[in-house]
C-alpha cells in the first residue's frame, strides 16, 4: 500500500472513526483503525464492536493499493501535530506503516487487517431515506433524556420508531421523557420499534450535520446502518423492551403556564446555584401572572426568583429537579414555553407555544 494525501482531507474522516475506538481494549486490535485503498478510494474503519464507523475519501491521484490496520490514536495524533496544508504520504513496509510529511518521518507498527472484526451484515427489514438535518433533529432534541449507567439497560438508549408517516424518537431515564416526531414517508404498513445504544446515539450525533443532504437508513432485528457519501454508520441494537411512552404523557392537563424561554432559562440557572447539589430540587410557586421559584440547601442557604408568565388559574405549588427543566429550555427554540400542569403530584408537559414536534415529560419530587 501506497498513496499520498493532504492532512486536511485525512483528518476529519480520520477523527470521526477513531471517535468509535476505545483506548482500553481486550483485543489490540481493536485499538487500530482498518485503512483499505482500492486504486484513488481510501476507506478508514474503526470499531468497538457494538458500534462502526466507515469513513470514505478520494484521493487525488491513485495508490499502491492494500490494507492494513494502524494505530488510531497514533495516527490521529501525527496528523494534528502536522502543519497545516502538508500532504502526508503513506508506504507500507510488511507490518509497518511509514508515514512522511516535509521532514518529519513516522514508523507504526500495524496488524493484519485480516484480525479486524467487522459487524456481520444482517439483511435489512426495512429501509428509507430522509434529510441528514431531519435526524440530526431528533437526536439533538431528544438526548439529554437518556439514561446513563441505568440497570434498567433498555433505558441507556433512545427508541426509534418508525410509522409509515413519521419517525418518532424517545428518550427517558424514568424521571422525564423527550420526545421528538418528524413526517417522514417510510414504505412499512407497521410499527417498527428499535433501541439505539447511548454511544451510538453520540457518535451519530457527531456524524450528521444540519444540511439538507440525503441518509439512507436501514434497520434489521439487531442493526442500524446510515450511509451517506462520506461514511456509514452501523450500530448493534438493544435487546429490550422500551417503556410504554404513550401511558407516560399527562393528559387533561387544565393549568396552562406561558413563559418567556430566555427568562425562565436564566431564572432556573440562578436558582440552581443553591439548589441541593445532590436532589437539585427547586419549589414552583404558581399565581395569576406569576411564577415563583424557590430553592434551599442543607446550608440554609436560599435563592428566590420571580419570573411573568400568562397564567390565569388557582394557586400551585409543586417541586421539580431544576437540572431537567434547564435541560428543557435550552433545546426547545421557540420564544415562549408552554408548561401544561394538573395538579402537585402530577408529571409536567412542556412544549413550544405553538406545539412543534417535540413533547417534553418531567416528573415532580416531593420537597
Amino acid at each position: 500500500m501506497k498513496f499520498v494525501v493532504s492532512r486536511e482531507a485525512l483528518l476529519k474522516p480520520l477523527q470521526l472513526v477513531s471517535g468509535v475506538v476505545e483506548r482500553r481494549q481486550t483485543l489490540p486490535v481493536l485499538s487500530n483503525v482498518l485503512m483499505v485503498l482500492n486504486d484513488d478510494q481510501l476507506a478508514l474503519t474503526g470499531t468497538d464492536l457494538e458500534v462502526e464507523i466507515l469513513g470514505r475519501l478520494q484521493l487525488p491521484v491513485p495508490g499502491e493499493s492494500g490494507e492494513i490496520t494502524v494505530p488510531a490514536r497514533k495516527l490521529l495524533d501525527i496528523c494534528k501535530s502536522l502543519p497545516e496544508g502538508s500532504n502526508i504520504e503513506f508506504v507500507q513496509d510488511e507490518q509497518r506503516m511509514l508515514v512522511r510529511s516535509g521532514r518529519s518521518r513516522f514508523t507504526l507498527s500495524c496488524l493484519p487487517s485480516a484480525e479486524f472484526p467487522s459487524v456481520e451484515d444482517s439483511p435489512s427489514d426495512l429501509q428509507f431515506s430522509c434529510a441528514q438535518q431531519e435526524i440530526k433533529r431528533l437526536i439533538d432534541r431528544t438526548a439529554f433524556a437518556m439514561a446513563q449507567q441505568d440497570v434498567r439497560y433498555y433505558l441507556n438508549g433512545m427508541l426509534w420508531e418508525v410509522r409509515p408517516d413519521h419517525l418518532r424518537v424517545v428518550a427517558t431515564d424514568g424521571h422525564r421523557m423527550a420526545m421528538c416526531t418528524r413526517p417522514m414517508t417510510v414504505n412499512t404498513e407497521d410499527t417498527v420499534q428499535a433501541i439505539l445504544p447511548r454511544k451510538g446515539v453520540m457518535e451519530l450525533s457527531r456524524l450528521l450535520d444540519d444540511s439538507e443532504s440525503g441518509v439512507d437508513v436501514s434497520l434489521s432485528a439487531n442493526h442500524i446502518r446510515l450511509s451517506t457519501g462520506e461514511y456509514t454508520f452501523t450500530s448493534k441494537l438493544v435487546d429490550g423492551k422500551f417503556p410504554d411512552y404513550e401511558r407516560v404523557l399527562p393528559r387533561g392537563g387544565t393549568n396552562v403556564v406561558f413563559g418567556n424561554r430566555d427568562e425562565l432559562k436564566q431564572a432556573f440557572a440562578r436558582t440552581a446555584i443553591l439548589s441541593n447539589e445532590k436532589y437539585r430540587g427547586v419549589r414552583l410557586l404558581l399565581g395569576e401572572g406569576s411564577l415563583t421559584l424557590v430553592a434551599n440547601n442543607p446550608e440554609q442557604e436560599e435563592a428566590e426568583e420571580t419570573v411573568s408568565v400568562e397564567y390565569a388559574g388557582d394557586a400551585l405549588e409543586m417541586g421539580f429537579n431544576v437540572s431537567y427543566l434547564m435541560d428543557v429550555a435550552n433545546v426547545i427554540s421557540s420564544e415562549k414555553i408552554k408548561l401544561t400542569l394538573s395538579d402537585a403530584n402530577s408529571s409536567a408537559l412542556i412544549e413550544e407555544q405553538d406545539g412543534g414536534d417535540s413533547v417534553y415529560v418531567v416528573m415532580p419530587m416531593r420537597l
